[in-house]
Parts: C-alpha cells; structure tokens; sequence
C-alpha cells in the first residue's frame, strides 16, 4: 500500500516540486495540496494522509500552527508532520517540535533527505536535516527540563545506549544495526525510554541525552 503524503505550500512551484520528487517514488503517493495554513489543516482531518509536509511560513495558519492543531497535546488521533522550509531558525525548529512535529527538513537538503523524512515519519522515527539537529538539540536544553535531570526510574544499560543512539541522530534500523538487536526490541526499548523520561517523541529522547550529558 502506498504511503499517502499531503503537502501544504503557499507557493505552487514547490508544491508541484515537492509532488515530482516523492511521486518518483512508486511507494508514494500525494493525496492533496494545500495553499494555507486553515486549508492544510482542513485537508489533512478529512484526507487523513500518513504523513503532512507543512512549510512553516504560510498565510491564515502558520506551520507550528498547523502543526498543533493536528499533532499537537490533546489531539485525539494525531498525524504525522513534518516541516519543509527554507528557514532554520532555532525559534521555527523548537516550535515545531514542541508543536507535535516528527521532523524539519530544510528544501535545500535535497530530494533524497525529503523522501528518507517521509518514510521515517511513517515508520514513528524523527529526520531532522543533519545542519541543524546538533543546534537544535543543545538549544532546547535550557528551554526543558534542568540539565542532568534523572528520570523517575533509572535507565538500563542497553535503553542508555539506544538513547545515545537516538542523540545522533540514528533510525530505527541503524540502531539494530549498531545494537545486534532486532528492530522490534529497539522500538520496545524506545517505548520503555519515552515511558521513564515522559518524552513525547524520539526528539525529546534526544534533547534529554544532551541534557543529561550522555552525548558530548
């Protein structure tokens, strides 16, 4: 089955770019296109895509809040987003995460990171283009919880290594890889991991290990 995308764009050339480079691809499938923000999240209730790419800058709603209002605290059945833009300011990036995002992607990263988002995203892993995930998750320590924080429950050694891994930014798979495990176990681990941190998504996992100093 392909997995169905929905893009939300004000400008169409990108739209039309964005279809071109993930329609080339027979495992994917663009449902509709949104011109705004209030479209966008209207679409995306009624369409129920897999995955929303959503550009942060838009007219009527914004991306981040796009983002809130299908993914965000309190949504009964969220979606999938993840944003596609020209800007990397820290304030966009932290916004959109802690908005309920599950991925930035840069347009000027190329097709091939966009596509890796989108099927990450499915797969319930987090892409962050590769120029600002260092950034962005030392930035988002003194905006959280007080550095070195323990959590509720101590970690074990192997959930500390697979939180390592998330840090820099390893799927999934990558992770099994590294670990000798397999790929179930690793998603048992992270569920376990976000259980005893509270954390809401594999990015706030990460933000945590900076934190907490378990990554230099």
């Amino acid at each position: 089955m392909s997995l169905r995308v929905l893009i939300a764009d004000d400008q169409a050339m990108i739209r039309s770019g964005l279809r071109l480079i993930l329609e080339d691809h027979d495992d994917i499938t663009v449902v509709g296109e949104a011109s705004d923000g209030a479209e966008a999240v209207e679409l995306a209730r009624r369409l129920r895509p897999d995955v929303c790419l959503v550009d942060i800058r838009m007219p009527r709603l914004d991306g981040i809040d796009v983002t809130r209002a299908l993914s965000g605290p309190g949504v009964a059945e969220p979606l999938r987003v993840v944003i596609v833009t020209t800007f990397e300011l820290d304030e966009y990036v932290y916004g959109a995460l802690q908005a309920g995002a599950v991925g930035f992607v840069l347009k000027d990263a190329g097709p091939t990171l966009l596509v890796e988002a989108v099927r990450a995203a499915h797969a319930g892993d987090a892409l962050i283009s590769p120029s600002i995930t260092l950034r962005l998750l030392r930035s988002l320590a003194p905006a959280r919880a007080p550095a070195g924080e323990r959590p509720g429950r101590p970690l074990t050694d192997r959930e500390s290594e697979v939180v390592r891994a998330v840090a820099r930014g390893r799927t999934n798979q990558e992770i099994a890889a590294e670990l000798f495990i397999s790929l179930s176990t690793v998603k048992g681990h992270l569920t376990a991991i976000q259980s005893k941190l509270g954390a809401r998504n594999r990015v706030e996992i990460a933000a945590w290990a900076w934190e907490a100093r378990l990554v230099t």
